[in-house]
């Protein structure tokens, strides 16, 4: 059994993600913190930042929490913005696209453990 655990925003350090430009994640609480079973990230789209169409191993769910951006889930194309919430079934494409002049932020909830990112070749 874990302990309970409070983790403050200043303790939470922010890197770039490299499969994408302008896209950075933070780990809020993980498995290095004791939680065995979920993980909450957060990330930050920088304003002209684009995600690659890609697929996960493990399904995720998101909360948008500031700004607005384009998510491609499957075939389809959804703009959200904060209060919004998405559930990405595992292997599901999807991507991301920030066409506004301000950062938009989500925190993304998933089961621990491996996940493999797989890039859609959109050759």
């Amino acid at each position: 059994m874990s302990d309970p655990l409070v983790r403050r925003a200043s303790d939470v350090s922010y890197e770039p993600v490299e499969a994408a430009d302008g896209l950075h994640k933070g780990v809020l609480v993980g498995e290095e913190h004791g939680a065995p079973t979920l993980a909450i990230r957060r990330f930050v789209l920088d304003p002209g930042a684009e995600v690659p169409k890609h697929t996960n191993e493990i399904e995720h769910e998101q909360y948008v929490l500031e700004g607005e951006y384009v998510v491609g889930l499957g075939d389809d194309e959804h703009v959200v913005s904060a209060g919004d919430s998405l559930h990405i079934p595992a292997g599901t494409v999807h991507w991301y696209r920030n066409e506004s002049d301000e950062s938009g932020a989500f925190v993304c909830a998933v089961p621990t453990g491996d996940d493999s990112i797989d890039l859609v070749d959109e050759g």
